[in-house]
């Protein structure tokens, strides 16, 4: 078993390998989606692609809790339930919701995307089977919990809601791309990842840890840079693009 502070130790070097990166990721575009390039070696079609880059989260999660010894408290049943809500859909629903016949993504960013889920899932995951302290029922800590759980699946539905336009929208366009409206669309070009954002603090209310602060550190480089990347490509596509809209947060970015 790792030592508890050992684990953290690796949990702050994977918050700076985040913030290492960020940098890197604002000047360069991320190649997948509508940024797709064929210059980056072998390609993968686009839903086999996300199927193979989740899974990962969701297996290695799974396999780590499948060693907890002792009682699933509320807050790791909790932690569970979350964790298994987003990756079940992102393992077996968005993939066949995607619109994207025949779109492929470059090999390499899938193995990136597998590396890092599957730290991610190791992180989370066996601190819920290791490191998770017993569940002290009381005032503050229902309403720590309960506030995170309306986070996360407020943001859940933020996220599930503006991917729905965006699927609809793409399937509408005959295989190109129109300017999204609707929903948080009026302020900024990302609720999809905004969503995500919300979804994760929440994750992080509910279990107070360093694993759940790291993935939401790296939520927030990769989206963050993602959403810069839509956010200039949709003003430079579209001339009469909402000019008050944001990347992805409201009035700020």
């Amino acid at each position: 078993m790792i030592l508890h502070e050992t684990f953290n130790m690796i949990c702050w070097l994977w918050i700076a390998i985040a913030a290492i990166i960020f940098p890197v990721l604002l000047k360069v575009r991320q190649p997948y989606g509508k940024h797709s390039k064929n210059n980056w070696g072998p390609m993968i079609g686009n839903r086999i692609g996300w199927f193979l880059m989740e899974l990962p989260a969701l297996a290695v999660f799974g396999y780590f809790l499948s060693f907890k010894t002792g009682q699933f408290n509320t807050i790791v049943l909790t932690a569970l339930f979350l964790w298994g809500l987003h990756y079940f859909h992102r393992v077996f629903i968005f993939p066949l919701q995607i619109r994207t016949s025949g779109k492929k993504m470059p090999v390499v960013i899938v193995l990136f995307a597998i590396l890092f889920n599957t730290v991610n899932g190791f992180l989370n995951g066996y601190w819920l089977a290791h490191f998770a302290p017993e569940y002290s029922p009381g005032l503050f800590s229902a309403i720590r919990i309960s506030t995170g759980v309306i986070l996360f699946l407020t943001g859940f539905f933020i996220n599930k809601y503006h991917d729905r336009i965006l699927i609809r929208l793409r399937t509408s366009s005959a295989g190109g791309y129109k300017i999204p409206f609707g929903g948080l669309f009026t302020y900024v070009s990302c609720p999809n990842f905004l969503g995500e954002l919300i979804s994760w603090t929440g994750f992080l209310l509910v279990t107070v840890n360093l694993p759940a602060l790291s993935f939401l550190a790296w939520t927030f480089v990769n989206l963050t840079a993602r959403a810069l990347d839509h956010h200039k490509w949709y003003r430079k596509e579209f001339p009469d693009y909402p000019k008050n809209r944001k990347a992805i947060f409201p009035s700020i970015l």
